[in-house]
């Protein structure tokens, strides 16, 4: 664990920051490539923890990689998936990704993890493969997927109010099944629906019959899924810490933004907007500007939970009270960061406390001091925006965002002049 002091602006951050690539397009695209008809090559893919975690699954399995001297790898796909154990770190997904293919394999499959990784859900991903033909043993981390070469597919059901992973996991490889997959939810709302939206539309880029048929069912069609060289578009998620840090500091930060995009881009412009940036894009790029006050308000992050750690930062330091909503999924993502939040919020001064799906904060005087990450990269990303205007927040382990940004803490202090 290493101890960081986040660097508290001396005045307006101003500059650029090129946003590293997407860890969920990374994601899916090394789980097609390796379901592929032949070798695809991967541009601007994501070099963290949970990718290099997903390259050695998919390695066990018996995936080849070749890594070029320009940062392209070229993801070469078995003749057959072998069997193996699998080491999902805190990585969802991992765990919610792999097992489909390792049921594609003939032979036992063990999957383990950190310990932290043991409490995350991964119960309806499994009950929905076992539904599809597949043997499984257990319901949480560790758990054993017994491959015999083929799934069957056809139809399954599943809950998927805790997380979009489950049915992202289950589509990605449902072209390989015999039948396809036709999967419907039953439960509460699915969130951060945009992320299927993203596995969709990357399957159908590769040929594959892929659609919503219904308000909470989506259709696979069975058949090849086409080889295809990718350029991984930058993390929109990762791209809105660097922006939020113009808003406490009457600064501006520009970063790299797709034209066309499946993210929740408009969503995660809109939250800061709602916090009092001024968004301006340009052809390929996005500027938020900031006044130093950051407006209290109420936020939806339905589609975008993964704003939830900053957002709440920002809040803290607002000019009134504001809450955040839409997100009770996310006490079971890498820990409980709802409880963390409010923990740690509460400890620097802040009025926080949670609501049945999220939080309300009211800001109060903050003052420095421990701040805990939980092993969760959002958490130490919240701990950096607040230290920008409360000084002497000290993160706990700033080598947590490794998970998502392999120099996370170089580039924040670049863009801060610390």
């Amino acid at each position: 664990m290493t101890r960081w002091v986040a660097p508290t602006a001396a005045g307006p951050v101003r500059g650029s920051v090129i946003v590293p690539g997407s860890k969920s397009a990374t994601a899916r695209a090394h789980v097609l490539a390796a379901l592929a008809d032949g070798p695809s090559r991967l541009v601007g893919a994501l070099d963290a923890r949970d990718t290099r975690l997903m390259r050695g699954a998919l390695a066990t399995l018996g995936v080849g990689y070749t890594d070029h001297d320009d940062g392209t790898v070229t993801v070469t796909p078995p003749d057959a998936f072998r069997p193996g154990a699998v080491d999902v770190g805190l990585a969802g997904t991992i765990m919610r990704f792999v097992p489909p293919l390792a049921a594609l394999a003939e032979g036992t499959t063990a999957f383990t993890g950190d310990r932290e990784a043991e409490v995350r859900p991964v119960a309806p991903l499994l009950d929905g493969l076992a539904q599809a033909g597949a043997r499984i043993d257990g319901r949480a981390l560790p758990f054993t997927v017994h491959g015999t070469g083929s799934v069957r597919g056809g139809e399954a059901t599943i809950d998927a109010s805790g997380s979009s992973q489950f049915v992202s996991g289950l589509l990605l490889s449902a072209a390989r099944f015999d039948e396809g997959l036709t999967l419907h939810h039953r439960g509460e709302a699915v969130p951060s629906r945009p992320h299927i939206g993203l596995t969709l539309a990357m399957l159908r880029d590769r040929g594959v019959g892929a659609e919503e048929v219904g308000p909470a069912s989506w259709r696979v069609e069975p058949g090849p899924i086409d080889a295809r060289d990718e350029t991984i578009e930058p993390d929109l998620v990762n791209a809105a810490v660097f922006l939020a840090a113009a808003l406490p500091t009457a600064g501006a930060v520009t970063v790299a933004w797709p034209r066309h995009t499946v993210q929740a881009a408009d969503t995660i412009l809109g939250v800061l907007d709602a916090l009092g940036g001024v968004v301006t894009r340009t052809d390929g790029y996005v500027t938020v500007s900031g006044t130093g006050r950051v407006k209290g308000a109420d936020l939806d992050l339905t589609d975008a939970s993964e704003l939830t750690c900053i957002a709440a930062a920002l809040l803290a330091t607002a000019d009134g009270p504001g809450s955040i909503r839409g997100v009770a999924h996310i006490r079971g993502h890498e820990t409980d960061r709802l409880a963390a939040l409010e923990t740690e919020l509460s400890q620097r001064g802040a009025g926080v406390h949670q609501t049945a799906d999220g939080l309300a904060i009211e800001p109060r005087p903050l003052a420095g001091g421990a701040w805990g990450t939980y092993a969760d990269h959002r958490m130490a990303h919240a701990g950096a925006v607040l230290g920008l205007s409360v000084p002497g927040v000290e993160l706990d382990d700033i080598g947590a965002t490794t998970k998502t940004m392999a120099d996370f803490a170089g580039l924040w202090s670049g863009l801060v002049g610390a």
